[in-house]
Order: structure tokens, then C-alpha cells, then sequence
């Protein structure tokens, strides 16, 4: 089990850079089995110019594709996938529960349910304050 990782060690894992780079920390991951990490929201992001003037809410997108990074360092970090790059193979049953704005951290945990091959399927749920924002189910590819 890994803890507690910042962004450095993080980029060592994903091949994310600013601006996609949509995970802040990862506070614990089980390899190939699950992780757990957090993104802070903050009004200097670029999207929020736009979405919406006067009523800053993160898009529901962004915040899929922070889990799906989470889940991705669920993957990457196993050997057998270091280096690799972890796409998106689908998103089935995503609910958005809560609003996301500026100053909100998001939790975000995704448990990897099942691996076979160079896919993946996995769990997610975004919470903040304790209240869920979003749960999906993902499923990764692996190239």
C-alpha cells in the first residue's frame, strides 16, 4: 500500500500535466485494487470563466475525469502497467448529486472491482463535506 503522495509522485504515475492533471493528492492506494484521493477547487481555474459567470459550478465531466484519474493510479501503479497510459473505455450510470464550486475539496475514491487483460472496470464516488457529488461506474483500457 502507497500513502499519502503529492503531485510530484503522482506525475511519476500519470501521464497528466497541467491544465488535465485533476487530482491535488492521493492519500492511499491499494495497487490494482483501489485509491483514494482529493482535488481542491479553486476559483483560478480556467473553466470557471465561463461556467457560469456570477455562479461558479465545476462541470460534471471534470468531475468524472478526476475520478477516472484516481482510478487510473489504482492501475498505473501496479507494475505490470508502469509507464502506461490509462484511457477511458466507458462511463456507465454517472449521477450528479451535489453542485461543486470554488473552495469545495473533493474526495474521491474509486475501487477497482475488476481487472482482466488491459481493462479494468471500477467503482466511483466523489463526495464533499461528506455528501456525494458523483458516483459512476468507469471502465479503463490500458494501452
Amino acid at each position: 500500500m502507497l500513502k499519502d503522495l503529492d503531485v510530484t509522485q503522482i506525475q511519476k504515475i500519470l501521464p497528466h500535466r497541467y491544465p488535465m492533471l485533476l487530482i491535488d493528492r492521493v492519500d492511499e492506494v491499494e495497487p490494482g485494487q483501489y485509491a483514494i484521493a482529493r482535488r481542491n477547487v479553486t476559483i483560478n481555474e480556467t473553466v470557471f470563466n465561463g461556467h457560469f459567470p456570477n455562479n461558479p459550478v465545476l462541470p460534471g465531466a471534470l468531475i468524472v475525469e478526476s475520478l477516472a484519474q484516481t482510478g487510473a493510479v489504482a492501475l498505473l501503479s501496479q507494475p505490470d502497467f508502469s509507464g502506461k497510459t490509462a484511457y477511458f473505455g466507458g462511463i456507465k450510470s454517472a449521477e450528479f448529486r451535489r453542485v461543486v464550486r470554488p473552495g469545495d475539496q473533493m474526495l474521491l475514491k474509486v475501487e477497482l472491482e475488476k481487472v482482466k487483460g488491459s481493462i479494468g472496470i471500477g467503482k466511483a464516488v466523489a463526495t464533499v463535506d461528506g455528501q456525494r457529488a458523483c458516483t459512476a461506474e468507469l471502465t479503463f483500457m490500458i494501452g
